[in-house]
């Protein structure tokens, strides 16, 4: 069974149509890289199956229970507990300034899980360990590049132990030589077959790390395929012109 269903999906702004019936599936332990021109939708159509956008038509289904059918949506308390099962890493960073990177590790889950102090400060140390980080737990991101940062922000979202990660643009707003750090980090999640969406406009990862790439233009699946046949041999004329294949 799929681990994500999503039928229809449609959303508006006023007359604007971001999304337009767009429908897919993703399994478990899938890598799926979402690629596509600036504006396409891809950040909205991410952001709605985490509950960041709400949609204005369409089904989303989360390891088979429904976020939101045919545009109506659960309960509040069935989101919460249907949404926690994803773990969202932004452009951004999103850190808060006046924690150190430990205490943004563990603050979700003091609030959330009630479980001890001992527990989530051992896990908060093997997830930074994870990211090669342990060494500056005590340090506030201020202190930190933006590379380390996409990192700590990446192992805070493991925190709360979600099935599936989403990714929205994790390298855009990084220095060039700070991309391949993070690169690695999900490579390596990949590898321990975490299902992942990532929205990206690297290439590389899409081509050598995802076993499917969506290619979205004005709020459409326009492709999607394995990388190499996607890559290699695209069937549209816009995937074509995306990738200068044209």
């Amino acid at each position: 069974m799929a681990i994500i269903e999503v039928a229809n999906l449609s959303k508006s702004y006023g007359e604007l149509n971001v999304l337009k019936h767009m429908t897919f599936e993703v399994e478990k332990k899938d890598v799926v890289a979402v690629i596509g021109p600036s504006g396409s939708g891809k950040s909205t159509m991410l952001r709605s199956l985490i509950h960041l956008e709400q949609i204005n038509g369409g089904t989303i289904r989360v390891t088979g229970e429904a976020l939101v059918q045919d545009g109506v949506y659960a309960k509040p308390a069935d989101i919460k507990r249907i949404t926690s099962r994803m773990g969202m890493v932004f452009q951004h960073f999103n850190l808060f300034p006046h924690l150190t990177v430990r205490e943004n590790l563990e603050l979700a889950p003091r609030i959330v899980k009630g479980e001890s102090a001992d527990d989530f400060r051992k896990r908060s140390m093997a997830l930074l360990d994870k990211v090669g980080l342990s060494a500056r737990a005590s340090e506030y991101p201020a202190k930190l590049s933006g590379g380390q940062k996409q990192r700590v922000a990446i192992a805070r979202a493991l925190m709360m132990n979600p099935e599936i990660l989403l990714f929205d643009e994790p390298t855009s707003a990084l220095d060039p030589e700070l991309t391949g750090e993070v690169m690695q980090v999900m490579k390596n999640l990949a590898e321990e077959h975490m299902t992942m969406i990532v929205v990206t406009h690297e290439m590389g990862f899409a081509r050598e790390v995802a076993n499917r790439v969506m290619f979205m233009d004005k709020g459409e699946i326009v492709e999607s395929g394995h990388p190499q046949q996607l890559f290699t041999n695209p069937q549209h004329e816009r995937t074509k012109a995306f990738l200068n294949l044209g």
